[in-house]
C-alpha cells in the first residue's frame, strides 16, 4: 500500500457503510474496514477513535459550522430563525449525500449502540446551539428552549430529506417545519 491515499477519510467511510450493511455492525472489524478502503488500521485510527465513530466522524465539524453561523446570523433574526438557518444551510446536506444518509440512517435504526451515540451527538449539539444563542443575547431557559425546539427541527426536516424522493433542499424542508411548529404553537389549547 502506498503511504499517500487520496481521501482516506472517506474511503473509510464509504467501506464502513457497505460492511455494516453486509455483514452488520457488530460483526465488522475494524481490521475489514481498513481492508476494503485499501488501507491499514493505522490509517484508520489516524482518522476515527473506534467503528462507531466512522459514522460521525463529521459531527464535530458540523457543530462548529453551525455555532458560527448561529453567532454570525443577523441579529434581527429571532432566535429560533437563526438557528433553523444556521441548521438549514449546513453544507454536508446536499443531493450527493443524500444516499449515504439513507444508507446510514437504516444502520443507526437497526442497532441500540449506535442509537445512543446519536442521541449524545444530537444532545451536545443541542447544548453548543444553546451556548451560541446565549452569546446572542438569549435567556438561559429562551436559549434552551430554541436549541430543543431547533433540533426538533432539524429532525423532522432530515426525515424528510432522506425519505422522500425528490424533495426540496434541505434549508427549504428546515424552514417547512419550523412554520410547522409555529402552526402548532398558535393554535389554541383546546385542540
Amino acid at each position: 500500500m502506498s503511504r499517500w491515499n487520496p481521501n482516506a477519510r472517506g474511503r473509510l467511510e464509504q467501506a464502513a457503510l457497505e460492511l455494516y450493511s453486509e455483514r452488520g455492525f457488530e460483526q465488522t472489524t475494524v481490521s475489514d474496514i481498513a481492508a476494503r478502503a485499501g488501507l491499514t488500521e493505522r490509517t484508520f485510527f489516524r482518522h476515527f477513535t473506534d467503528k462507531r465513530e466512522v459514522l460521525f466522524g463529521g459531527a464535530g465539524a458540523l457543530q462548529e459550522s453551525v455555532m458560527k453561523r448561529v453567532s454570525e446570523a443577523p441579529l434581527s433574526l429571532t432566535a429560533i430563525e437563526a438557528v433553523t438557518l444556521a441548521l438549514g444551510s449546513a453544507d454536508v446536506f446536499v443531493p450527493e449525500r443524500r444516499e449515504y444518509a439513507r444508507q446510514r440512517q437504516r444502520l443507526l435504526a437497526a442497532n441500540p449502540e449506535l442509537q445512543e451515540r446519536e442521541l449524545m451527538k444530537l444532545a451536545s449539539m443541542s447544548a453548543a446551539l444553546a451556548g451560541a444563542l446565549r452569546g446572542r443575547g438569549s435567556p438561559d431557559t429562551t436559549a434552551s428552549l430554541t436549541a430543543d425546539a431547533g433540533m426538533a427541527i432539524f429532525m423532522a426536516a432530515f426525515g424528510r430529506w432522506i425519505d422522500e424522493p425528490g424533495s426540496p433542499e434541505f434549508g427549504q424542508l428546515m424552514r417547512q417545519a419550523l412554520g410547522e411548529l409555529r402552526a402548532v404553537l398558535a393554535r389554541p389549547a383546546s385542540e
